[in-house]
């Protein structure tokens, strides 16, 4: 079956595209005017032309050239593009523009969003075992609220939820006031808890330890 020349054309006139692109670059912060600089670019290189110019880029967009170059300076800024040199068989000397650093962002950024995406599972799990029990809506309302709202990482939540435990006080309102009261504390991590933990008692135990005041040599004057 001859398929129409034009269909064909389609076919064969396609360039490659990292589907993390398309689905994690706002993950960077990036706009869509920068995905488009960005495809626009993958599309020139694709044609051979490695360094297109700013005009090139904005012919094909609703963008000048200053907003093009505005962009790249944004993308080189982040460290997300570079341009690279390369000698060829001939020994001439071309520059690119590499964008391997955005794209092993992008794929850095996925693992660590599937990676907190396991552990906010593992921490349901565990507290559903100290609990003993299975956590009712509004108890997974408020661990959810902790962890979008609050952005209080698992581990840290774990750590309060620890000393809910040891405390002997294993409920969400007291592992609610641990977690604000890290956060008004500015503590971000199970080490600074541990770092704010150890100056507590350094200074309950300089409290503690503080000598009596020696009286006997002042002078008595209500005795005078």
């Amino acid at each position: 079956m001859n398929l129409p020349f034009s269909y064909q054309k389609i076919l064969v006139d396609q360039i490659n595209i990292p589907s993390l692109l398309i689905k994690g670059y706002h993950s960077l912060g990036l706009t869509e005017v920068d995905l488009m600089v960005i495809l626009q670019i993958i599309r020139w290189q694709k044609e051979g032309d490695l360094l297109p110019s700013f005009d090139q880029i904005a012919n094909h967009m609703t963008i000048n050239s200053n907003d093009v170059s505005n962009v790249l300076k944004k993308l080189r800024n982040q460290g997300l593009l570079t341009i690279d040199q390369f000698e060829d068989d001939q020994q001439v000397v071309h520059e690119w523009y590499s964008i391997t650093p955005l794209i092993e962002k992008l794929y850095e950024v996925d693992q660590e969003v599937t990676q907190s995406k396991d552990e906010e599972g593992k921490l349901f799990n565990l507290i559903e075992q100290e609990f003993g029990r299975t956590l009712s809506p509004i108890e997974i309302e408020t661990i959810s609220y902790w962890l979008d709202d609050d952005r209080f990482k698992p581990a840290l939540i774990k750590a309060a939820l620890r000393e809910a435990v040891l405390m002997g006080k294993l409920n969400f309102r007291y592992i609610d006031r641990i977690l604000n009261e890290w956060k008004k504390k500015g503590i971000k991590s199970v080490n600074e808890t541990k770092q704010s933990n150890q100056t507590h008692r350094a200074q309950s135990n300089q409290q503690t330890q503080k000598p009596k005041r020696d009286t006997s040599v002042y002078y008595n004057w209500l005795e005078e």
